[in-house]
C-alpha cells in the first residue's frame, strides 16, 4: 500500500472530502487520492524510497502541509493530519444568532459505579447569541434549559432526576446561562464566561467553545456552528444526593462532563416551518 493517511477537524470528524496531494522534493506531483466516507484515504500506488511533501485540502479548510518519508517497502504512512477551518480565528459575522434546537445538542455525562458512563440530554431548550461588532469580548450568549425535559433514555432515572434529589424540577423549573465575557484561547477556541443558574444556585461557570465555521444552508440562511464543554460538580449547586456502595464506590460521580453541539442561525429568530 502506498499512502495511509485519516483527515480529522479539531473535534475529531472524518472530512471526506479532502485531497491529499503527495511531491517529491522537486515539487513534481506524483501521487493525488481523495479520502473515503470516513476520512481515510488508502491509495495502493507505490512510491520510491525517499522524502515527501504531503499537501491536505479541503473546501472551508486551511491547507495543512506536512512532510514523509517512503521506507523501502514503498509505503507512507502520513498518519492523522488535523484541518483547521478557514477564518477560524474569527467568530461569525456580527448581530444576532439564534440557537436552533432541531440541529443543536445539550447533552450530560456522569460516571457511574466508576466504571462506565450515564448519558444524558435535554431536549428542550433555548438560546441567543449576540457577536459584538467592534469587540469580540462584549459578545452574549443566553440559554433557557426546561429542566424537566432531561433524557438519560431510562425513564424511572428521568423521574428520580427530575425529584429534589436532583433537579428538583417542581421548584426550579429552567436552568440559566448568561455569558460575562468571551476570551480568545487560541486558534478557533474562546473562553466563554459566563453564570449557570442551576437547583437554584447561580454559580460562575466557564465554557470551553470551539467555533467550527459558518455556512450557507438549504432554506436560504446562514448558519454557525459550535462546540463547548465544561465541568461541574454537583455539589456546588446543591445536589448531593448519592448512594454509596459496600466498597465505598459512589453509585454516580460528583461531577458533570457537559457537551454542547450548537447550531445557529444567523437572525433574531428561527426561520419560519
Amino acid at each position: 500500500m502506498g499512502l495511509t493517511a485519516r483527515i480529522r477537524t479539531r473535534d475529531g470528524w472524518a472530512v471526506s472530502h479532502a485531497v491529499v496531494t503527495v511531491t517529491d522534493m522537486t515539487g513534481t506531483q506524483v501521487l493525488r487520492a481523495e479520502t473515503d466516507t470516513e476520512g481515510t484515504v488508502r491509495d495502493t500506488t507505490p512510491l520510491a524510497p525517499g522524502p515527501y511533501t504531503v499537501i491536505v485540502t479541503a473546501v472551508g479548510y486551511a491547507p495543512a502541509a506536512s512532510s514523509a518519508i517512503v521506507t523501502a517497502s514503498g509505503r507512507a504512512e502520513v498518519g492523522t493530519v488535523t484541518l483547521a477551518r478557514q477564518g477560524g480565528t474569527e467568530l461569525p459575522p456580527p448581530g444576532p444568532w439564534t440557537v436552533d434546537p432541531a440541529h443543536s445538542s445539550v447533552a450530560a455525562v456522569a460516571q457511574h459505579l466508576g466504571i462506565s458512563s450515564v448519558h444524558g440530554r435535554f431536549t428542550d431548550f433555548a438560546g441567543t447569541v449576540e457577536i459584538a461588532p467592534d469587540d469580540v469580548t462584549k459578545s452574549r450568549v443566553e440559554a433557557v434549559i426546561k429542566a424537566a425535559s432531561i433524557d438519560t433514555g431510562n425513564g424511572m432515572r428521568d423521574t428520580h432526576l427530575r425529584s429534589a434529589d436532583f433537579l428538583d424540577v417542581e421548584r426550579y423549573p429552567e436552568i440559566t446561562y448568561r455569558s460575562t465575557g468571551v476570551t480568545q484561547a487560541g486558534s478557533d477556541r474562546w473562553t466563554v464566561h459566563g453564570e449557570l443558574g442551576l437547583h437554584g444556585v447561580v454559580r460562575p461557570v466557564d465554557l470551553d467553545l470551539a467555533y467550527l465555521g459558518t455556512g450557507a444552508d438549504p432554506w436560504g440562511g446562514t448558519r454557525a456552528a459550535f462546540r463547548a464543554t465544561t465541568e461541574l460538580r454537583r455539589e456546588d449547586f446543591a445536589m448531593n444526593y448519592n448512594q454509596v456502595l459496600q466498597a465505598g464506590i459512589a453509585a454516580i460521580g460528583t461531577t458533570l462532563r457537559v457537551e454542547l453541539d450548537i447550531q445557529a442561525v444567523q437572525g433574531d429568530s428561527l426561520p419560519a416551518a
